[in-house]
């Protein structure tokens, strides 16, 4: 069993949306292609990967440091110990050699999207949907059958007034979301305000709304901001600060008593330690938004998830940022609190596959081996394309 080529690529996603912090203009993904020796129906299993947006591709990395040490490794040195499929373990140890501490920003994406495509790769060796695959093997084996969604959007757009605002919080609720997200801190205190009411009016209720800042604010406008919309009683308040200002997240936690969420751009294990130990996170209302993909890969995301049980974090408290099929199936095999999606966005790497409805603000998931990327018929154009 061998690992016979690994194919990379970029792909765009751009679009005209901004949040308060950057604008997507120029957004890219790298995707990966890994092709085994394992034949199926006459053709090889192949894993797929990409990252999350937000982070642009990082084919460099890819190109210069991870692959070359996977495809150099001895063949043996990357299978489970009983010799019947790939180890994304063993394999993560192997692509992290002479790599020093810290540094997590680019590089943990990189080895996030080849993660992604051996997870893939493993769940068709063993003929799994990944969410089984990832029960069985990590999990107490009765993985959660549906998953709760909710719609990420609400950006800043050229002409995207009131009007436009609530047009867009209804279509949400047309697909079948009960609970939608939008983007705050790119204009001032009164319009942002205006938007977010805007979208109550239409969701029907403040605590179906989050909002999210991107990590725009310092602390006087955090709390200030944290003061006006505490009536609303929002889903949460995400991402205020800096991700990596511990002491900020630790002050508005003692000023803003409705729920905050934030961890999309803590990359680690050791980042994921610091901010449960000196953020003031509330294990009984906050939301963890780790991603998988970002973070080095499951790999360390299981790391990531026993650290929060040995400090008495639930999984449950876990809603992954990404809005992708890869921490939907992590969601269902883990029993996470949920997963993020976005209905509207970055085409075509965004979303689940294509026969999947969301029906009462949950999703069920496909059963065919792997992830399932195959089912997301544009996605999969450029998947395939990568090793024709």
């Amino acid at each position: 069993m061998k690992i016979t080529s690994i194919h990379e690529g970029t792909l765009p996603i751009s679009s005209t949306i901004r949040n308060a912090w950057i604008d997507f203009s120029n957004m890219d993904v790298s995707i990966i292609a890994v092709v085994s020796d394992v034949i199926r129906d006459g053709r090889p299993l192949v894993g797929y990967g990409f990252n999350s947006n937000g982070r642009y591709s990082v084919g460099e990395i890819l190109r210069r440091r991870i692959i070359p040490r996977l495809l150099v490794a001895d063949p043996a040195d990357i299978l489970t110990d009983d010799e019947t499929n790939f180890s994304p373990e063993k394999i993560w140890d192997i692509v992290m050699s002479n790599e020093k501490p810290g540094g997590h920003g680019e590089r943990s994406v990189a080895v996030g999207v080849l993660d992604m495509a051996l997870f893939d790769l493993a769940a068709k060796v063993a003929d799994k949907p990944l969410y089984r695959f990832l029960s069985d093997t990590y999990g107490d084996g009765v993985p959660d059958e549906d998953v709760f969604v909710y719609a990420a959007g609400g950006y800043y757009a050229p002409g995207k007034g009131l009007p436009e605002v609530r047009a867009e919080m209804q279509g949400f609720l047309d697909l079948g979301y009960n609970v939608a997200k939008m983007k705050i801190g790119g204009a001032g205190l009164k319009e942002d305000l205006q938007r977010i009411e805007a979208a109550i009016d239409v969701l029907g209720d403040g605590s179906r709304l989050a909002v999210d800042v991107n990590g725009r604010f310092d602390l006087d406008t955090a709390i200030e901001y944290g003061n006006a919309i505490e009536p609303y009683n929002l889903f949460w308040y995400e991402e205020v600060g800096d991700p990596l200002d511990y002491q900020l997240q630790s002050q508005l936690a003692d000023k803003y008593p409705n729920p905050m969420a934030t961890g999309e751009n803590l990359f680690s294990l050791v980042d994921s330690r610091n901010l449960i130990r000196h953020g003031g996170m509330r294990p009984d209302k906050d939301i963890l938004q780790f991603d998988p993909v970002l973070s080095y890969g499951l790999v360390e995301y299981l790391r990531i998830q026993e650290m929060l049980r040995e400090y008495g974090w639930s999984s449950r408290s876990c809603i992954p940022h990404g809005g992708h099929q890869f921490a939907l199936h992590i969601a269902a095999a883990l029993k996470l609190g949920g997963n993020e999606s976005y209905p509207g966005e970055f085409f075509p790497t965004g979303g689940f596959a294509d026969e999947i409805s969301v029906e009462n603000g949950r999703i069920k998931l496909t059963e065919i081996p792997g992830i399932g990327l195959e089912h997301k018929a544009e996605f999969y154009k450029h998947l395939r394309a990568l090793h024709a």
